[in-house]
């Protein structure tokens, strides 16, 4: 009997893989045969890492898929799955090599049946988007004190009673006025518009507060209607809303002046805290008082200072009386020297005094004139010949003297003096300044030394 080698020979030539082989073929044909498509399913397992990853499984009755979310993915979601929440999440399939898992690499996600209701916001967030009712510069400040607040929400929602217990314990002081309006169902959209008309119409409150607590996107769908968002636009005051809970967002949020977390988020942005305004006070009063004390301590030391400056005015009369009085005995005595001394010039003129020599006075007074006579003359010619001098050294350098020995003076007709032959061009106009009258000239041409 003949022993048959050939399938043993056929299998030897088969190619054996590595298991990280294996699973790295089997993730490129998953990857490349696959493309992305949305899968429904109910939430399990679900876990958010430190890193931010989520992680999860999506089951249906009879089967179930292990999915992982990145965290620049979830990040984009708007909420985060809770166990048994039905969702249709859109991924990639795909295998992970480590394990040999497969799982669905998620992109998005959105709650089950929401599909449409998710684009219908996205179509009303652009329309909003692109009349500017979503730009933060039409958005206002809330002021800083208010003193009555308007609270939009339902009578019976826990919002409202978070809201009040905030608002008592922080601001105790602050009036608070309900505008009572359903927040779920098809008639709360009208009743909202309703109500945030009431309010900018009544205009008793400096802030409102438009809140809710959180729900599925069916529950708060009426603060994506597009006559709510428009509402919260045309309100007069600013408006505050707090619809949900922190991941919640809906077109409401995106309008509004200031979006809250949560309505206690919103009541604690309305007003400030009592406790932190009585320290502002008592923080004021202390340095007005320290400022008070201050100017008071600079007034007393001026007082101080004036009182020593200042002296009776008996005594400053007295001072003057006596100063007086001295003064008029240091007169009398100086009249007194002043008389006897006239007396005693008086006395030695009238001894020296003696019939005037008129004639020699008229001699003398003869020469004199004759000497100013010939002296003024003497004057008079050195100065003429000082004069006649300068004259003569003007006229050297005077501009007229050296037109009248044959030159001119070049100007433009800007006035500039022309001093080389490089600051005209050829055929520009000239005018040329001579001893008698001017010329207008043409440059024919030019010609440098």
């Amino acid at each position: 009997m003949a022993l048959d080698f050939g399938g043993f020979e056929a299998a030897r030539k088969t190619p054996v893989f590595s298991v990280s082989q294996l699973n790295r073929l089997v993730a490129d044909l998953l990857e490349a045969g696959c493309p992305p498509l949305w899968v429904s399913g109910e939430i399990s397992n679900f876990t958010r890492a430190a890193s931010g990853h989520w992680y999860f499984t999506l089951k249906d009755a009879s089967a179930q898929v292990r999915c992982v979310m990145f965290r620049g993915r979830a990040q984009s979601v708007g909420f985060v799955p809770r166990e048994g929440d039905k969702v249709e999440a859109r991924g990639l399939p795909g295998l992970y090599q480590a394990r040999g898992d497969f799982q669905l690499g998620v992109e998005q996600m959105r709650r089950a049946g929401a599909g449409d209701l998710y684009q219908q916001f996205l179509r009303i967030k652009d329309r909003l988007l692109a009349e500017g009712l979503l730009e933060t510069a039409r958005k206002r400040a809330l002021p800083a004190l208010p003193r009555r607040v308007g609270v939009i929400t339902s009578p019976q929602a826990a919002a409202l009673r978070d809201v009040l217990a905030t608002l008592r314990a922080r601001a105790p002081q602050v009036e608070v006025v309900l505008y009572p309006t359903p927040v779920q169902g098809v008639e709360a959209p009208a009743a909202i518009v309703a109500a945030l008309g009431a309010a900018s119409r009544r205009a008793e409150c400096d802030v409102v507060l438009l809140v809710r607590g959180g729900g599925s996107i069916e529950d708060l769908w009426a603060f994506n209607d597009e006559a709510v968002a428009r509402a919260i636009a045309a309100c007069a005051m600013p408006v505050i809303c707090g619809v949900g809970h922190e991941t919640d967002v809906t077109i409401a949020d995106f309008v509004a002046d200031v979006r809250a977390a949560t309505p206690t988020a919103a009541a604690n942005a309305a007003v400030p805290a009592r406790v932190d305004l009585l320290a502002r006070v008592a923080a004021s009063a202390t340095r007005l008082s320290q400022r008070r004390e201050r100017v008071q301590q600079a007034l007393e030391q001026r007082l101080d200072l004036a009182g020593r400056q200042l002296r009776s005015p008996a005594v400053y009369w007295q001072e003057r009386a006596s100063g007086l009085r001295a003064l008029a005995v240091r007169l009398q005595r100086a009249g007194a020297v002043r008389m006897d001394r006239a007396d005693d010039r008086l006395r030695f003129a009238a001894s020296r005094l003696r019939e005037p020599p008129v004639q020699g006075a008229r001699e003398q007074l003869q020469r004199l004139t004759s000497r100013l006579a010939r002296g003024g003359a003497a004057v008079l010619a050195l100065q003429s010949d000082r004069l006649d001098a300068g004259a003569h050294k003007l006229e050297l350098v005077s501009p007229q003297s050296v037109l009248a020995r044959g030159y001119s003076i070049l100007q433009r007709a800007d006035g500039e003096v022309v001093r080389s032959a490089g600051q005209v061009t050829v055929g520009e106009p000239l005018q040329a300044a001579l001893a008698d009258g001017g010329l207008a000239v043409q440059v024919t041409g030019t010609q440098r030394s």
